[in-house]
């Protein structure tokens, strides 16, 4: 399944720290690269850090995945923090790709719940979907609500989200 190339969407939102999404969007890019799958991600330098928040940033990620469409199978959201649903949606909705979708969000760190490291993904990963839901657009979660981007469980969901992809379908 290594023949997979994903759409990446790493949300942020202004009032938790964007330097978590900085470092979730280089721990995406790096696992993706370990596991050998090719992606497609804004860069580091069109927009705050590489990552979504702001429509203007969904326009620029839309126009990427447009301009990519022949190459991407499936589009990975992943929130470092709490994200942006409005960015998320935004960019789905304007790159009008109907591929599959994953939802990733981040554990929050019992012992670091100060302003500088709460991520509130949980929280996050609500308003997304909902958000999602509310468009249309079909998605499917990781088996966790929140996971590690580097953990074996979100690991296991990147492999089987990309058989999901291959196969062109929904679930």
């Amino acid at each position: 399944m290594k023949d997979v190339t994903f759409g990446v969407i790493v949300g942020t939102r202004g009032f938790f720290n964007p330097v978590l999404a900085r470092e979730g969007r280089k721990e995406i890019v790096a696992l993706l690269d370990k596991l050998g799958y090719k992606y497609v991600i804004v860069g580091e330098n069109d927009t705050k850090y590489g990552v979504v928040e702001t429509v203007e940033d969904a326009k620029k990620c839309a126009k990427l995945f447009r301009d990519n469409y022949e190459k991407i199978d499936g589009i990975i959201v992943s929130l470092p923090n709490f994200g942006d649903e409005i960015g998320v949606v935004q960019t789905l909705n304007l790159a009008k790709l109907d591929l599959p979708v994953m939802v990733q969000a981040c554990d929050d760190d019992l012992n670091r719940m100060d302003v500088e490291h709460r991520r509130d993904s949980f929280c996050g990963k609500l308003s997304v979907c909902n958000n999602l839901y509310q468009y249309k657009i079909k998605f499917t979660n990781t088996t966790f609500h929140t996971c590690p981007i580097n953990s074996r469980e979100f690991e296991n969901d990147i492999k089987f989200f990309a058989k999901v992809c291959k196969a062109n379908c929904f679930i």
